[in-house]
């Protein structure tokens, strides 16, 4: 059995016209935290009211299961990637990629992305070096692609030449990105980085979620392009693509979704138009991110349940008067040029405290004033 990408998975379901999906997977978190994401059959993951009914379903045991002599035939997929392979070099000007055969340095960490990664990768004529290529499970740093997992990876650069690094997480819906000289860009700037290319060629609605950095709101403004956002989560960005139109979205964890591919956060989508734009520009990952509005995110960790944040809301109020409170999800704190966003955690037990301004030190003055105002 052949591992496969959560964005694979939602274009096999489209491709063979399934009634739905389901895709086995721990996504960024360590092999104990196995689970499940179930797809319907437009190839996106369940919107949250579709997902709260399968699981009423399943906790009343609504659901009956066939004996195994009952169960209907499978089918193997012999290429499970030509699809998404496909639309993927659709969205790029391939001739122009190829030309620079650019030196590529990928991170799949041993998870799923290394097979679409290498495929994708070697049609563009990149020089690629794949780390972690086997897709086991046995990761070789913990799997989130944060700067601190990245160091071993980082340090290829030393002493190989790269143009790019890309960084998977395990099951290839998140992208992290490496300048030339090896450092880690942030992954907020994967999704920037995609929209400034897709905004040189296209006009549409954009969708971030609320907790993605501005910097897709200031390039969406400078192309005169409507800016929306949502509540956190894939889903729900999808959400509001489907409602407004949206040519792209995305997610601020290093996830773009170009609905040209797929509605699922996809890395092969980021690597593709990440490519495209070094190509067209002639300029380097660093300069290209240079060329990005300067924004500076902090973000924090609150030992708190969602009923206690509730209580501190009032406290928050009271102390940053000056600014204008948005509940879409959570409590967001909105001044002009910055916010600050303090939300309970989707898959922890505990509050996240996260906030942007222009420079680092606005930023961290934000967050240590939040944290005091709480006490």
């Amino acid at each position: 059995m052949q591992a496969l990408s959560t964005p694979t998975m939602g274009i096999l379901v489209r491709e063979y016209r399934a009634v739905g999906g389901i895709q086995i997977s721990a996504s960024h978190n360590p092999p104990s935290y196995n689970g499940i994401k179930l797809f319907n059959e437009s190839g996106r993951v369940l919107p949250a009211g579709d997902g709260k009914l399968v699981l009423d379903a399943y906790k009343s045991e609504l659901s009956s299961f066939p004996p195994w002599d009952e169960l209907k035939t499978a089918t193997i997929i012999s290429d499970p990637v030509a699809a998404h392979l496909k639309l993927v070099l659709g969205i790029v000007d391939e001739a122009r990629i190829r030309a620079k055969a650019f030196r590529v340095l990928l991170d799949s960490n041993h998870g799923a992305g290394s097979i679409l990664g290498r495929e994708l990768l070697t049609n563009l004529s990149c020089q690629v070096q794949i780390l972690g290529g086997e897709p086991d499970g046995k990761f070789e740093h913990p799997p989130e692609p944060l700067p601190e997992n990245l160091a071993e990876v980082s340090r290829h650069f030393d002493s190989d030449k790269f143009d790019v690094g890309f960084c998977q997480d395990p099951d290839a819906d998140r992208l992290a990105i490496l300048d030339e000289h090896g450092k880690y860009i942030g992954e907020e700037c994967t999704v920037a980085l995609c929209l400034k290319q897709i905004l040189t060629e296209r006009s549409g609605p954009i969708v971030t979620n609320c907790a993605t950095s501005w910097m897709t709101k200031i390039l969406a403004e400078k192309h005169q392009a409507t800016w929306l956002e949502s509540r956190v989560g894939e889903a729900n960005v999808v959400d509001r693509m489907l409602e407004s139109g949206a040519i792209f979205g995305g997610e601020g964890n290093g996830g773009p979704i170009d609905p040209r591919v797929g509605l699922v956060r996809d890395s092969f989508v980021g690597m593709a138009l990440v490519l495209n734009l070094m190509a067209s520009t002639g300029q380097s990952v660093s300069q290209l991110v240079g060329s990005l509005p300067p924004r500076f995110m902090m973000k924090s960790k609150l030992n708190m349940t969602a009923k206690e944040m509730e209580s501190k809301m009032r406290l928050l109020e009271s102390h940053f008067k000056d600014a204008k409170v948005d509940r879409l999800d959570g409590a967001r704190f909105l001044w002009n040029d910055r916010w600050l966003l303090l939300r309970a955690s989707n898959t922890e037990p505990l509050v996240r405290l996260i906030a942007e301004a222009p420079t680092e030190s606005e930023a961290r003055d934000m967050v240590d004033s939040a944290s005091k105002a709480m006490e």
